[in-house]
């Protein structure tokens, strides 16, 4: 059993929203040099960029998870998360037919670049990612669970596309294992604005538009860096185990 340091919640290029120096080899730089052992790449609606990142990690000791921050039908946002880039590339083309056709205003929204593991760009996505596809929650669950995937509700404190500020509530049809809260907040503060986090476990992320947004304050405690393992700590099986360090509570 080792502690692992993660961040589940990196953007690249590819987001309109993130900074143009969100580009593999930085951000795996970046990650090493917080000591940061697992990252997951969570694009708005996308996943081209993710094998990019896996190719500038080779040689290091970083595991890179393929994701994606997907926009629910209800304008939630929520982290997908898988162990293995086919999987990943599965669930893309089921995002693809959910996505509307509507092409990015990159004056408006930016720019959204594919690139290739130096950061070379490669082509610009014209497809608008920053968008909600026609996924209802529900479905998300059961889709990606069913690809062996495992799904996270994203900052879920945030009045911008956070779940209990969109939604304020939670069903019981949704096989919820955790919560990710966003760097600008702490467990405590979370749970007492949002009483119905409860018992849940937290994970916190730096939702990494920017370099010096990592933050590494998720620690597991696994076997390896797996989303079976993941799955494990979330549920306390078996001595896997999460917490949040050194995080900021307001």
């Amino acid at each position: 059993m080792k502690y692992f340091r993660a961040d589940l919640h990196v953007h690249t290029v590819l987001s309109p929203c993130a900074e143009v120096e969100m580009i593999p080899p930085l951000i795996v730089q970046k990650a090493l040099e917080l000591n940061i052992d697992i990252i997951a790449i969570t694009d708005h609606n996308a996943s081209t960029n993710v094998g990019a990142v896996q190719k500038a990690a080779e040689g290091f000791d970083i595991t890179i998870l393929p994701g994606m921050e997907l926009q629910t039908r209800e304008d939630v946002h929520v982290l997908c998360l898988f162990d293995s880039l086919s999987i990943l590339e599965e669930w893309q083309l089921v995002v693809d037919d959910a996505l509307p056709e509507v092409l990015n205003r990159p004056e408006f929204f930016g720019d959204q670049f594919v690139v290739d593991d130096t950061g070379g760009y490669i082509r610009t996505e014209t497809r608008m990612l920053l968008t909600s596809t026609n996924l209802s929650i529900d479905n998300t669950f059961k889709k990606v669970n069913a690809l062996g995937g495992l799904v996270i509700p994203a900052h879920v404190e945030r009045s911008a596309f956070g779940l209990f500020p969109t939604l304020g509530l939670l069903s019981n049809e949704w096989p919820i294992l955790g919560f990710e809260i966003s760097r600008h907040t702490g467990p405590e503060s979370a749970k007492k604005t949002y009483p119905a986090i409860g018992n849940f476990p937290l994970i916190q992320s730096g939702d990494a538009h920017r370099l010096n947004e990592f933050i590494g304050t998720t620690i597991f405690k696994l076997e390896s860096a797996t989303i079976h393992e993941i799955r494990k700590a979330l549920k306390s099986e078996d001595g896997r185990c999460v917490s949040i360090e050194n995080m900021p509570d307001k």
